[in-house]
């Protein structure tokens, strides 16, 4: 009330200033009309525009209501790493390598023990002696929120990795001990719990297909320690991908979200987690105003699996994937640039033995279009192991639909890898290439490529295999100007080559000349 009452004081005084200096302005204009400044041709007054001005002055939100009562629910974390130290039993310190023979009070011993203190935990003595014992430090700290009264909360992968002991601080300052229930490296999510009678403050998460770009957000977290720290900003973008790993799908948010901040959530105005705070774009290390937070849908599924099994299962294809471009979109007779194209269907993987094969683009998953490899990752990564998910493919110029049975991810393995490789538009009809017959008779392995020409361009080496033109396989140098001359009468502009080399396995579009 005090803060309103001043910004109505301070508006009518600069209200008042202004009507005071408009008043004056007009007593100077008819002033100088009087002396012979002014010029009035109708015998009458000149009429004087008035300013622009609003009748009841902007109001600025307030998020006060909402971290009001949203901040119970925001916690900062506090991560502990055992780490091995020295007993506590006695001894000398030229117990030392090398200093084995100097006795006690010798000159050098106040030298030496100097060098202990300054090296701490990294001196000699606790690798050697055989009763080391075990101490707690402090490794991490950042941000995380409680999802369910019984003391379920979510923080970031990043800021657990590596502990032994977990605190939660509450907004009151409260200390909890808390346990991890289970990480998810590749979301850069983590589950802890604490285990504690009483009911916990906690927040739900919003349907993000609702945010758009230009809402505003509220970040609340712990950064560099300070805790309880409540900045705001808007929705700057959606979809972004900072290579942080394969299920890529930020929101970014232009904020002043800092270290520390990590695992804090993102509140829309209604207090409903709408991102959950990861990264920072900082060239300096500090906050320059853009952060990147993991969407409440994808974290949503994560939580919900690290509580109910303590890890994420994963569907799996067995696939390697690339981009579809222009050209390549083109040379397959697809009419824009969607999909994942396979460029190598693992043998024994779901993928291969639903039929699945190099050359085929994936442009559905269960009818939900696919528009890039990043977006059939995430499409199929959100089903279990075991799961049939119908699968729809461009193959010679249409679609077909196959069934396919999800395997469960190995290891560190992604579900769809990118190729790599360059893209580059055509540039002219010449592909550039001499080739000849590869001695298993499959294929033809490319034994120079001209400087400058499109298959240099695309980054078609001597020694790399080509198995197939236009999905056709190729065994002579008669069996590509054939595929060429299919794809010239068909009027495409570029024909689509599968490239072999070492184990990988990459498709490249090279130019007709045609158009």
């Amino acid at each position: 009330m005090h803060q309103d009452a001043d910004n109505n004081a301070t508006n009518k005084s600069v209200i008042g200033k202004g009507r005071g200096r408009l008043m004056a302005t007009i007593a100077s204009v008819a002033i100088a009309g009087a002396v012979g400044l002014g010029v009035v041709t109708s015998g009458t007054a000149p009429v004087m525009a008035e300013a622009v001005r609003l009748e009841q002055p902007v109001q600025a939100p307030s998020f006060a209501d909402i971290v009001e009562e949203v901040s119970p629910a925001v916690v900062s974390v506090r991560v502990k790493a055992e780490i091995q130290t020295t007993s506590d039993r006695g001894g000398s310190f030229f117990d030392m390598p090398g200093f084995e023979g100097l006795p006690e009070g010798h000159p050098l011993e106040r030298f030496f023990r100097e060098f202990r203190g300054e090296r701490g935990e990294r001196g000699y003595e606790k690798d050697r002696r055989p009763d080391r014992r075990q101490r707690a430090r402090p490794v991490s700290q950042g941000s995380g929120f409680f999802i369910s009264e019984d003391g379920y909360l979510v923080t970031n992968n990043h800021v657990v990795e590596g502990g032994s002991s977990f605190t939660v601080v509450m907004d009151d300052g409260t200390e909890i001990d808390a346990k991890l229930v289970g990480t998810d490296p590749r979301t850069d999510l983590a589950v802890l719990k604490v285990d504690e009678e009483r009911e916990f403050t906690y927040v739900d998460f919003a349907d993000d297909a609702q945010v758009r770009v230009g809402d505003w957000v509220v970040a609340v977290g712990n950064p560099f320690g300070l805790g309880g720290t409540v900045t705001a900003g808007i929705v700057s973008a959606r979809g972004r991908d900072i290579g942080a790993g394969p299920y890529d799908d930020f929101i970014q948010i232009d904020a002043a979200v800092n270290r520390g901040n990590s695992g804090g959530p993102a509140f829309n105005l209604t207090g409903e987690v709408v991102g959950v705070n990861t990264a920072i774009f900082s060239p300096s290390g500090g906050n320059v105003g853009i952060a990147f937070a993991i969407p409440a849908s994808i974290a949503k599924q994560v939580v919900k699996d690290l509580i109910d099994d303590g890890t994420v299962e994963r569907g799996w294809l067995g696939v390697q994937i690339q981009p579809v471009t222009k050209d390549i979109a083109e040379s397959v007779g697809l009419d824009e640039e969607k999909g994942a194209l396979i460029a190598d269907a693992q043998a024994g993987e779901p993928a291969a033995k639903a039929g699945i094969r190099s050359g085929d683009i994936i442009i559905a998953v269960e009818d939900k279009p696919v528009s890039s490899p990043k977006e059939l990752a995430r499409l199929v990564a959100g089903y279990a192991p075991g799961n049939d998910v119908a699968v729809t493919v461009w193959r010679d110029g249409k679609t077909e639909n196959l069934t396919v049975t999800l395997a469960e991810m190995p290891g560190v393995k992604t579900m769809a890898s990118a190729s790599g490789g360059a893209q580059p538009d055509a540039v002219n009809a010449q592909f550039g290439l001499k080739v000849t017959p590869a001695e298993d008779g499959d294929g033809l392995i490319v034994t120079d490529v001209e400087p400058g020409s499109p298959a240099d361009d695309r980054g078609i080496r001597a020694g790399d295999i080509i198995r197939t033109v236009n999905s056709q396989a190729v065994k002579s140098g008669k069996d590509v100007e054939e595929a060429v001359a299919a794809a010239v009468e068909a009027g495409r502009k570029a024909v689509l080559i599968q490239i072999q080399r070492d184990d990988a396995s990459r498709f490249v579009a090279l130019p007709t000349g045609q158009g």
